[in-house]
């Protein structure tokens, strides 16, 4: 994706000496909320595509996206991560980014992995901004089988398979980083034992969390458990697996603006 497209503003921001790149859609962040992006495990700015600037546009919010450490022309991580690298990712990097960014009001808008994060940095008790709000597609809860099987697909794909062609358009000299930065807590045989349920239960934001119907990284478990302990509303999505914004654009866009605009402190009427 070309960030100057939709009237983007590219950006790198500076956390703990690491530089992360990053880009903005819609007004300025003092004047309305913030829609922060945080991306999957194999993901990075580019690949929201235009999403971002078209739920900017129809909730009258600005779009805030950035690329974790390690992937997209963000600065390389160093490897092997833990098993607990999406808490550091919550607890210690976004409060950075968030600073750094100058966000005050936000609605974090994570995908997978990135919807873990945003759900344990609501949880965590010390947001350090006003949060409106936490929107999940595909978000993690808890490790199942079905999660593990898939990550050791996709590693055959990577070392195999086209999957680091593929991955190299978007990661370019991060791919191998990005990967096993993903890859390799996820098999570690410690991350059978992962579960962010102690967060979810203290999250005093409203939740809107997103599942594609045939998601091959999670089943509808982890919406129930986001239920079960946030009270959150819900969307399963039919003929999807684990990229709604991606696979079923209309009505996930339709879904996460709807409960944007009825958030306390939306802009849009």
């Amino acid at each position: 994706m070309n960030i100057e497209c939709n009237g983007a503003t590219a950006v790198d921001i500076i956390v703990d000496g690491i530089r992360l790149e990053a880009a903005w859609y819609g007004p300025a962040a003092d004047q309305v909320p913030t829609l922060v992006f945080l991306h999957e495990g194999l993901g990075c700015l580019a690949l929201w595509r235009d999403f971002p600037y078209r739920l900017a546009e129809a909730t009258g919010c600005s779009a805030f996206v950035y690329s974790r450490q390690g992937y997209g022309r963000s600065d390389p991580a160093r490897l092997p991560r833990t098993v607990d690298f999406m808490h550091h990712e919550a607890l210690r990097v976004l409060p950075g980014v968030l600073r750094a960014a100058g966000i005050r009001r936000a609605v974090l808008v994570g995908h997978s992995d990135g919807g873990s994060i945003a759900l344990i940095y609501a949880g965590s008790g010390m947001p350090g901004i006003e949060l409106l709000g936490v929107v999940t597609e595909a978000a993690h809860v808890f490790c199942e089988a079905v999660t593990i099987s898939s990550i050791i697909r996709a590693k055959q794909d990577f070392e195999a398979g086209d999957l680091r062609q593929r991955l190299a358009r978007y990661h370019g000299d991060n791919t191998d980083g990005a990967f096993y930065s993903w890859n390799g807590p996820w098999l570690d045989p410690d991350f059978l034992h992962w579960n962010i349920e102690p967060y979810l239960a203290t999250v005093t934001v409203p939740v809107l969390a997103i599942q594609g119907e045939n998601d091959p990284y999670g089943t509808q478990a982890q919406v129930e458990a986001i239920i079960r302990n946030t009270g959150a509303e819900s969307l399963i999505l039919p003929d999807c697996g684990h990229s709604p914004h991606l696979q079923q654009p209309a009505a996930t866009l339709e879904a996460m603006a709807r409960f944007i605009l009825g958030l306390n402190g939306s802009v849009k009427s």
